[in-house]
């Protein structure tokens, strides 16, 4: 059996837990037999949901009772002390026990944890949390989604670069192409820290990816961008933007499909177009946000989501780790 991926797993964290957890790390092992999960919480509830479903030589569980609850604040999930499943799990990746680590629980108090253990990589000032976006030809890395809400023009050219190295670690056939989010595309819009790093992005030859200049929030999913960067204020509006869109957008289609019996008859005529426009917008597609800018890898799942996102979040933490993302960003951090 060849070396496998170890993932330090936080199995407490997220609604639904650990059931959902556990469900999401059998389902995806079915397809995909090169991880091996760390699992980080109360043994009496994990083993019976997990005993003879999977392989014992492809998980392990280290128990603890102890556990972040969503309603914790950041420094109350550090309080806690060093016992609880979200710690242990980001501790595990510190000690070079597992390579990765992923959690569904509270995003501010893994922001924290990860932080209180983990070394930032040289040169990098603020680390980022960026997610996946689908786009009309294919995926975008979006960041910062809120870890920074103040930037300065050498943390938005780190992100960049960090960006970058995210996309090609997923999608290591195609090029990175980087744009940065702005109120127009024309050189003299937005503020002077953004103008600065268009400036200064523009001057520099030693890049690993095609700088595009600016975009704007219309046109995020049209493709011609892949990584896209902005602030962590920015950026998060413009996630929930796009998320409450996509949600009202699916909302009133279902609405007038099946509302009038002429809705319904054109849904059941349409529905091999319809299955397809719902799974072009299913979240769960693009599970997994990822906390970069620290010297190991950390994915936040979404706490809503269920055992197939959690799945999918596990495949990218798979293709993380097998497109030695900390390495790439570390060889061209300016």
């Amino acid at each position: 059996m060849s070396e496998l991926i170890n993932i330090a797993v936080d199995a407490m964290g997220g609604d639904g837990s650990p059931k959902k957890i556990i469900d999401g790390i059998i389902y995806n092992h079915k397809n995909n037999k090169e991880n091996f999960f760390k699992i980080f919480g109360n043994n009496n509830q994990i083993y019976d949901l997990i005993n003879n479903k999977i392989d014992k030589n492809f998980y392990e569980i280290i128990h603890t009772s102890n556990s972040v609850k969503s309603t914790d604040s950041p420094l109350e999930a550090a309080k806690k002390g060093k016992d609880t499943s979200m710690w242990l799990a980001i501790e595990s990746v510190k000690k070079k026990e597992s390579d990765i680590v992923i959690s569904a629980g509270n995003t501010g108090a893994l922001l924290v944890i990860a932080k209180l253990n983990l070394e930032m990589i040289e040169n990098i000032d603020k680390p980022a949390l960026s997610a996946l976006w689908p786009n009309k030809k294919g995926m975008s890395v979006v960041l910062d989604l809120g870890a920074n809400i103040e930037c300065s023009s050498k943390n938005l050219i780190d992100f960049s670069i960090m960006g970058s190295s995210l996309y090609k670690s997923l999608y290591p056939n195609e090029d990175a192409n980087v744009a940065l989010l702005n109120i127009g595309s024309e050189e003299l819009k937005g503020n002077e820290i953004i103008k600065e790093t268009f400036q200064k992005l523009n001057e520099k030859k030693n890049i690993n990816f095609n700088f595009s200049g600016f975009i704007e929030g219309n046109e995020l999913m049209n493709g011609e961008v892949n990584v896209v960067v902005s602030d962590g204020f920015t950026g998060n509006v413009a996630l929930k933007t796009a998320e409450g869109t996509a949600n009202f957008i699916t909302e009133e289609l279902k609405k007038a499909l099946s509302g009038t019996l002429l809705g319904k008859i054109s849904s059941i005529l349409n529905i091999s177009n319809l299955k397809k426009f719902k799974k072009r917008l299913d979240p769960r597609l693009y599970n997994g946000a990822i906390f970069i800018g620290l010297d190991a890898p950390v994915v936040k799942s979404h706490g809503g989501t269920d055992y197939i996102g959690f799945s999918n979040s596990l495949d990218v933490c798979n293709r993380i780790i097998k497109g030695n993302l900390i390495n790439k960003i570390k060889e061209n951090i300016l």
